[in-house]
């Protein structure tokens, strides 16, 4: 394997850090306009629902189309998407927006439907107006966005696992920098798989673009450490009902590995309970299966001693950051994980936090590529594929990563946590070099 930290940092002139890239030192020809030196607008009016914020006179809004699962089987996800932007944007007005421009959001449903996905994109760009889009989760929405939104020369920020971006399949203009990918999470935590639970697997996924990156990729990861998958079960997202899949599952299997989505999640893990009851394998599943769905719902008992991949720890672990307590506090969840006005209201924490990292990355482009409108986009796209070194603080409370410019696609930590008296104790997070990977894939070559 070629050397990996020279794949995700490549030492080419305009490749800057992040603390570099905000004092506005870039050596990239469209990104020497400087930070973008517009008047400070006034403190946000934030409130619930759309937002309106008083603008200082001299300074319009910036307009960021957000495009958010409200309906269909991403809703339990968009619902908590929506407010951790609500409440990061907050964060941000308060603090002077961006490169003195307050920040207005553009919020619509696409019903978690990849046709809606790129009508929503076309209304941003032509009815609304907006410098850029952002927040998109269900990887078969992404992939039918994305290329309305390289013809239309919109930015487009995801908050997306797949590797549908790092692929090289998608457009320059469609940037996933502040969550990690499929490929990346499952080649991290393979070895630690294949070491402490065993070498047969059987997968559950479901049947499409999300769960074909589990299916190919982990296979590949597994095999790479002596193991091998022995069975693949897809399931349709919008399933309900799940018990005839389980009979597939072969009696040799070691380990179980699921990831499951949409309404049904809570419906498919007692159900599976429900198959195996005490005599069952070594259980790996991913926190999908699990996001928004409370630990200690009845019928749950079975996983206690199973693990879970955490892209973020929904439980606030023994050596919590000041981050995480800044983060939590500000997105209204508690230290379980749930809303702090409703305990039984259980937050998609380890997805979430991309919206919140994302916006900030993208403040940091607009700053760094001294965007001011719609003739400045080519500049903000080199400007974010600039970025390569991002700091663990409150912008970034998940922890470090590296972006990889070429790719368009951010690397972090993962972690693996065991259910422990119906929560989640982490027991092992990865490196960042663990999830890296070679690739030729390079959009700072396609044109803008």
């Amino acid at each position: 394997m070629a050397d990996k930290k020279k794949i995700l940092m490549p030492k080419k002139k305009g490749i800057i850090s992040r603390r570099t890239a905000l004092k506005g030192q870039i050596s990239r020809r469209t990104a020497l306009k400087g930070l973008g030196a517009a008047g400070v607008a006034t403190a946000a009016q934030f409130t619930p629902g759309p937002m309106r914020y008083i603008q200082a006179q001299t300074s319009e809004p910036l307009k960021l189309g957000f495009q958010v699962h409200r309906t269909g089987i991403g809703a339990a996800y968009g619902r908590w998407y929506e407010r951790v932007v609500n409440a990061c944007v907050g964060e941000i007005n308060a603090n002077g927006g961006i490169a003195g421009r307050q920040v207005e959001i553009v919020a619509e449903d696409d019903g978690t439907d990849p046709k809606r996905g790129a009508e929503v994109i076309e209304k941003f760009a032509t009815q609304h107006g907006v410098d850029i889009a952002f927040g998109t989760l269900f990887s078969h929405v992404v992939i039918g966005s994305s290329p309305r939104a390289g013809e239309l020369k919109l930015p487009y920020y995801v908050v997306s696992e797949g590797h549908h971006v790092a692929s090289g399949s998608l457009n320059r203009y469609t940037f996933q920098p502040g969550i990690t990918d499929v490929r990346s999470q499952v080649i991290s935590m393979a070895p630690w798989i294949a070491d402490k639970l065993g070498k047969k697997v059987t997968m559950i996924y479901p049947d499409f673009a999300f769960g074909h990156d589990h299916r190919d990729y982990f296979s590949q990861a597994i095999k790479e450490q002596g193991g091998e998958v022995i069975e693949l079960i897809p399931i349709p997202p919008t399933e309900t009902s799940f018990t005839r899949y389980f009979p597939k599952i072969p009696r040799d299997t070691e380990v179980l590995y699921h990831v499951m989505v949409g309404p049904g999640v809570l419906t498919f893990v007692k159900e599976l309970g429900e198959h195996f009851g005490s005599n069952r394998p070594e259980i790996f599943g991913f926190i999908d299966s699990l996001e928004a769905v409370p630990m200690d719902s009845p019928g749950l008992d079975f996983l206690e001693g199973t693990y879970f991949w955490e892209g973020y720890p929904r439980y606030a672990q023994d050596n919590q950051s000041e981050y995480d307590k800044f983060y939590r506090k500000k997105v209204g969840v508690n230290d379980q994980g749930a809303a702090i006005n409703d305990p039984k209201d259980v937050s998609t924490y380890s997805h979430m936090f991309g919206c919140w990292e994302t916006l900030y990355i993208i403040k940091q482009a607009i700053e760094a590529s001294g965007y001011k409108g719609p003739n400045d986009k080519q500049a903000l796209v080199e400007a974010t594929e600039a970025i390569t070194d991002i700091p663990w603080d409150n912008e970034h409370p998940q922890g470090d990563k590296v972006f990889n410019g070429k790719l368009h696609q951010v690397f972090g930590h993962q972690n693996i946590s065991q259910v422990v008296n119906s929560t989640l104790e982490v027991v092992h997070r990865t490196s960042i070099e663990d999830g890296l990977y070679e690739s030729d894939v390079d959009y700072t070559t396609k044109s803008l």
